[in-house]
């Protein structure tokens, strides 16, 4: 009776229990907050007025997704990327911002502290929106942005500055200087830079004397470099084409794309990369739905961040709660925000385009 009753009291916890890391050098295992996800969801009641539509709107009154997070005083602050529903095509994306004590209640700003505006990113941010925000530090201290401007007909990636996460300053299209403006009508995203942690803060660090970022929403990985954090230069071979950091797989669940999830951060081990995939059901994992989004985890060499040392060979967060396979886009688990925060890592993603949700793993 008494073996019996020791039992279904452990049984909680052994249905709860996670496996270990795939691999040493990855992190986790990430358990998701179930419980409390979605952490984040829209809001119809908040009201910003538009400079370019003149009126006001209800700016995350569709869907809020895909955050970036930034630990600062001693709280977590999110970045995540709101829709209205004035477009007819999406809605247009602005960034909102969210404060929390415990790194799962978040108590937002009222009003977008990112949005496109009457200046000179105008003509490749509207109307689509300023999307999908990654956020590391410089070593003085300023917020370094990548995100996605949208214009409805093309995604550029761009880089902004902070030194307080409200107030932006716009720097511009982040590979607009090369070659005469070679990449200005190109199809860019997802920019991930390189950063080394210094206790709560991600710092951005330079190896070989540049900074290094992983971008890209292709079969193929791709990688810059800069000398000043807002610059920034694709890699390229002899022939001019860019220079493959990592590939989609044959029969895994990043067969049709990889996307960097937050900054790649320095390890003892090497560079680490959490990384979406996308699934094709016919050619990929046959285990996940057709157009599946799932992390897996990249290692870089430390020293040549063109070299891939080891991956994943699965994912290690997939698609599995109502809220992550239903929504704007059904079946997505987007990763692109982490912190260190109370002795755990904090790993926020978007569910189906829709809502936010968070999962957590010692450090």
């Amino acid at each position: 009776m008494y073996r019996s009753s020791l039992f279904f009291l452990l049984l909680p916890s052994l249905l709860l229990a996670q496996p270990k890391p795939e691999k040493p050098w990855m992190l986790g295992p990430f358990r998701k907050e179930n419980a409390q996800n979605p952490i984040l969801e829209a809001k119809a009641n908040t009201e910003f007025y538009c400079p370019i539509r003149k009126k006001n709107v209800r700016w995350e009154e569709k869907d809020v997704y895909n955050p970036a997070a930034v630990v600062r005083n001693n709280k977590v602050y999110m970045l995540y990327r709101a829709e209205d529903t004035v477009r007819s095509v999406g809605g247009t994306s602005r960034l909102g911002l969210a404060v929390s004590s415990d790194g799962i209640h978040f108590k937002r700003m009222p009003k977008p502290v990112f949005y496109p505006n009457n200046d000179a990113m105008k003509v490749y941010e509207w109307e689509g929106g300023c999307e999908d925000p990654r956020v590391v530090e410089s070593p003085n201290g300023v917020y370094i942005m990548t995100y996605t401007s949208y214009d409805g007909d093309k995604a550029r990636l761009c880089v902004a500055t902070s030194r307080d996460l409200m107030n932006w300053t716009k720097q511009g299209l982040i590979f607009g200087d090369v070659d005469n403006g070679k990449y200005r009508d190109s199809w860019s995203k997802s920019g991930a830079i390189v950063c080394k942690r210094i206790g709560s803060r991600l710092v951005a660090q330079k190896i070989n004397g540049k900074y290094w970022m992983y971008w890209g929403d292709q079969p193929q990985l791709r990688l810059a470099t800069s000398s000043d954090l807002l610059h920034w230069t694709p890699l390229e071979s002899s022939t001019g084409q860019p220079t493959v950091a990592a590939e989609s797989r044959k029969g895994k669940h990043d067969v049709r794309l990889i996307e960097p999830g937050p900054f790649a951060m320095l390890t003892a081990k090497g560079i680490l990369l959490i990384y979406n995939g996308m699934n094709d059901a016919k050619n990929g994992d046959k285990t996940l739905p057709e157009g599946a989004y799932a992390g897996g985890q990249l290692l870089f060499d430390a020293q040549d961040p063109t070299k891939l040392l080891d991956r994943s060979e699965t994912y290690f967060i997939k698609p599995d709660q109502p809220y992550e396979m239903v929504g704007q886009v059904n079946q997505v688990c987007f990763l692109e925000g982490m912190v260190p925060f109370r002795g755990r890592w904090f790993l926020y993603y978007g569910t189906a385009d829709s809502k936010i949700g968070v999962a957590v793993a010692k450090q």
